[in-house]
Order: structure tokens, then C-alpha cells, then sequence
């Protein structure tokens, strides 16, 4: 099997793992895929202070302080009170990060293509108004026009 898709011939079938292809199995929406970001936000979260506090008992001296300063650094808040001086608890803090920027620009992203489709929806219906009576009109005027012809 290539190591790679790119690599693939055209009958290869690409292995996906299983959480890849329960990813997969729907199409993505917004609401999936903020969703998913928020899953694998918690997860990056609760596994970033876990592992802060397991590899650094220094600077997390209990569990509770590496949560803490997890959630703090996954909602960008960062009072400071608990921060990792190692390069482990940085590289830690540092997916940690991208963790809540992503999330919070997907919901964002979310939230904004929830207006514009509505908004879209709301024009076609009115331009579908607009069509429908100018369809009627046509077909007055057809009407009468027949109605003169016979006559």
C-alpha cells in the first residue's frame, strides 16, 4: 500500500481509520464541523492539563492547577498565576492554544455562515415572489390576447 494518497495508483482504496471515516460518513456541515472542533478542543484541553501536570509537577503541582491553567490558556484568558516554565508545558500550552483559536474561529465562522444563509433565503424567497407574480401577470396577458384572437 503507498505511503501516501498521492502516492496511490487509481484502484488503490485509501485505508482511513475509523474515527476518520465516522468523520467521513456525513456531510460536513457548520454544525458539524463546530462540533467536532469543540470535541478535539475539550480533548486538547483535558489532555493538555493532564500532561502538564504528569510531565511538570513543578510548575502544576496538582491536577487541579494543570486543568486550570489549561482552560485558562484554551480561552486565551492566561491570568498568569499558573504558567509553564519548561519547554515540554510550552509545546503543551502551544497546541493548547491553537486548540481555542481554532475553535473559537470556527463558531465564529459558524455562526456567520447561519446568518448568510438565512439571509440568502430570505432574498430568494422574495425574488421567487417577485417571479411567481410576474408569471401571473404574463399569463393575463396571454389570456386576453387569446381571448381577443377568438373573438
Amino acid at each position: 500500500m503507498p505511503e501516501s494518497l498521492i502516492d496511490a495508483e487509481p484502484g488503490d482504496a485509501p485505508r482511513l481509520t475509523r474515527s476518520a471515516k465516522h468523520v467521513l460518513a456525513k456531510p460536513l456541515t457548520a454544525r458539524r464541523a463546530a462540533r467536532l472542533i469543540a470535541e478535539f478542543t475539550l480533548v486538547a484541553t483535558l489532555a493538555g492539563g493532564t500532561l502538564g501536570w504528569l510531565i511538570d509537577r513543578k510548575d502544576f503541582p496538582s491536577l487541579g492547577d494543570g486543568l486550570w491553567w489549561a482552560l485558562q490558556t484554551v480561552t486565551t484568558v492566561g491570568y498568569g498565576d499558573v504558567t509553564p516554565t519548561h519547554v515540554e508545558g510550552r509545546v503543551i500550552a502551544a497546541v493548547v492554544m491553537l486548540a481555542g483559536i481554532g475553535f473559537l474561529a470556527v463558531i465564529t465562522a459558524s455562526i456567520t455562515a447561519t446568518f448568510v444563509e438565512n439571509a440568502r433565503e430570505r432574498i430568494k424567497g422574495s425574488e421567487d415572489t417577485e417571479i411567481v407574480g410576474e408569471l401571473r401577470q404574463i399569463s393575463a396577458r396571454l389570456a386576453a390576447l387569446e381571448a381577443r384572437r377568438s373573438d
